[in-house]
């Protein structure tokens, strides 16, 4: 079943994002109006180290309210390649330039609202440059260990869909076991 976009027209925008309102046409012919948030790519870094630990920030969100771990991540600027941001921000809010990245995935966080999407990369080895640029993005930068995601995603202290997707598959990747934690039954 397949929604047809029949027009589409911007009611605001910025250098972030645009908001615009389309008129969807359903399979069975009747029509809806439908916002949606259009966003630059959004590019995602971290490191994982020789001890299998994972450089994430802890940091509050002011739209939820709430604290939670993250990677770093921002906005891919005009030009830019992706991978280059993803260091580029991994640096300014951590203070650690990655080695070589690999992409890890790709991600659409919302997509029935807009049609962002999330590059996330790590690299196994780092360099620590120096207090980062950015100490405003979060409270605490700190080295946690991979063995603790499945725990801390279980708990809600990852609370960003894409983080914890991305760490999940860090967890897999290095070492090779179910990332589903076990709940008490009892």
């Amino acid at each position: 079943m397949q929604w047809t976009k029949q027009n589409e027209q911007t009611v605001y925008e910025n250098r972030w994002f645009s908001v615009n309102l389309a008129d969807v046409e359903l399979p069975d012919g009747r029509h809806l109006d439908h916002f949606l948030i259009r966003l630059r790519p959004v590019a995602v870094a971290t490191v994982v180290n020789e001890a299998n630990e994972v450089l994430l920030l802890w940091r509050h969100r002011f739209i939820t309210d709430s604290w939670g771990w993250e990677l770093a991540a921002g906005v891919v600027e005009d030009g830019e390649d992706i991978a280059a941001a993803a260091a580029r921000e991994l640096e300014e809010e951590t203070g650690w330039r990655p080695g070589p990245l690999r992409h890890l995935m790709s991600v659409e966080p919302s997509n029935g609202l807009t049609d962002a999407r999330h590059h996330v990369y790590w690299a196994d080895t780092g360099e620590y440059v120096g207090h980062p640029v950015d100490d405003f993005e979060s409270d605490r930068r700190e080295w946690v260990p991979l063995k603790l995601v499945p725990d801390l995603v279980a708990r809600g202290e990852v609370p960003a869909a894409n983080m914890a997707a991305a760490l999940l598959l860090l967890h897999h990747l290095r070492l090779g076991q179910d990332p589903v934690p076990q709940r008490d039954t009892s």
